[in-house]
């Protein structure tokens, strides 16, 4: 099964001298094609160019004057496409699918999904209804591609929030969920509330449209819990800016009161977590306690975070106090403290308490692993480790050929919807992708190693 229910203390607890690190030196790539990897070789450095980061957009555009659209994007599909994104049918979905199962590694779905504030079709109500009906569509394929033949198993699939309510919307609200006097109207309770009966939530301060995109977003949001869980389909929100997570927090804790149930086998809804943010382990904790305390379940995915140069740039506009972590070093240190965190408590509270460890970087994946061995968590337990597709695959393979469970974060979708997308994340995950220079190094050292006729 995908999710075990085995008590955790079927391990016993291992000395940490008996525990043997993974190896994250590329030996794995012997699984993959020599294309694959000159493939990503090439996309990995021309995606750490900062040039082509910063104005992708401005280039795909210049690409597509110059060489006519056909032409275009043929090239983007041999490359940056084909890279970071698993196809536009659902057929090509599958055949990329396929091959990640080959290797031990399993899908997360996500559905590209760009608003855009100036574009009145793009911020309207059937601009929302839209994204539901792709996202219901989106949990129909996460069901279809979980091998069905076995016991029951579960699928998972990301979903991001503003794709089915407006960040205006979320910002009003964040402004008043931080003022005492407006919060009350705002419990999660209510809302949880209005989304089960359907009935129209009325907020003081906001005016008759907002309430009624209010109603009509929680509506949403609760068709797609409601049939994700009826699907087998966990769902991981996905995290945004801090000027919205307020009104982010509170919808999931909405969602988490129906759907964390313990005797709904939950969690279904699970939040991402940033560690780049000061506040985080302090909130992790918090909501933690919170969701024992109501015998809920728990699912974080912890991540280190993707937006720190704009909610930097954003603070400094606005003169206020920064709050993310000074460097890189101090945000390690915060995602260590947090996966310590979470991974005590998944194995004091077990099949309550589920953790996606959503990193790109070793040493943390190493800590995740030595951790779970010491705690006696199981690899086919509640936690898991998450990387985009395309990106990180030495850590990747090495951890799915282990036995653990690792899915790959798979965009989908046509080119011309995709690409900006890519590009979006592209320029939100700079360190990242400038940060890949050992990966691109070991994929030089498989691909000199075959030319040359070199025994792994």
């Amino acid at each position: 099964m995908l999710w075990t229910r085995l008590p955790l203390s079927c391990h016993s607890r291992p000395s940490t001298a008996d525990w043997q690190p993974l190896r994250f030196d590329g030996g794995a790539f012997h699984l993959k094609k020599t294309a694959e990897l000159a493939r990503a070789l090439l996309v990995l450095r021309l995606c750490a160019w900062p040039p082509l980061v910063t104005h992708g957009l401005a280039f795909q555009a210049w690409s597509q004057r110059l060489l006519g659209s056909r032409l275009s994007g043929a090239l983007l599909r041999a490359s940056i496409y084909g890279q970071f994104v698993a196809g536009e049918t659902a057929e090509e979905v599958r055949g990329c699918v396929q091959q990640l199962q080959a290797l031990g590694l399993l899908p997360l779905l996500a559905v590209p999904t760009e608003e855009e504030p100036d574009s009145t079709a793009k911020t309207s109500e059937a601009w929302y209804e839209g994204n539901l009906s792709t996202m219901l569509r989106c949990v129909d394929l996460s069901r279809a591609l979980v091998d069905t033949s076995g016991p029951a198993r579960n699928s998972l699939m990301q979903l991001k929030v503003t794709a089915l309510t407006s960040p205006r919307l979320c910002k009003e609200l964040s402004t008043w969920i931080q003022k005492s006097t407006g919060s009350s109207e705002l419990s999660p309770e209510r809302l949880a509330e209005a989304m089960d009966s359907g009935k129209n939530l009325q907020v003081s301060y906001l005016n008759a449209e907002q309430n009624q995109h209010l109603q009509a977003s929680l509506n949403r949001l609760h068709q797609v819990a409601q049939y994700a869980r009826a699907q087998h389909v966990r769902l991981l929100v996905d995290a945004e800016y801090t000027f919205i997570n307020p009104a982010l927090s509170l919808l999931v804790a909405a969602l988490a009161l129906r759907w964390n149930r313990p005797e709904e086998g939950g969690p279904w809804v699970w939040n991402t977590y940033q560690a780049y943010l000061k506040e985080t382990h302090e909130r992790l904790e918090r909501d933690a306690d919170a969701a024992h305390k109501a015998g809920l379940a728990f699912g974080v995915k912890l991540v280190r975070g993707a937006y720190l140069d704009k909610e930097r740039a954003m603070t400094q506009l606005q003169g206020k106090e920064d709050c993310t972590q000074p460097d890189y070093e101090a945000t390690s240190r915060s995602y260590s403290r947090c996966l310590e965190l979470m991974l005590r408590r998944v194995s004091q509270h077990g099949p309550l308490c589920h953790l996606m460890v959503a990193s790109h970087n070793e040493e943390s994946v190493l800590q995740a692993t030595k951790r779970m061995w010491e705690l006696g968590i199981p690899l086919d337990g509640p936690v898991c480790f998450g990387q985009l597709l395309g990106m990180c695959d030495h850590v990747s393979l090495a951890l799915g050929q282990a036995g653990y469970l690792v899915y790959k974060s798979i965009p989908y979708g046509c080119l011309e919807e995709v690409i900006p997308y890519l590009i979006r994340r592209a320029q939100e995950n700079r360190s990242v992708l400038q940060g890949a220079r050992r990966e691109q190094a070991l994929l030089s050292q498989e691909l000199w190693r075959r030319l040359l006729g070199r025994k792994a």
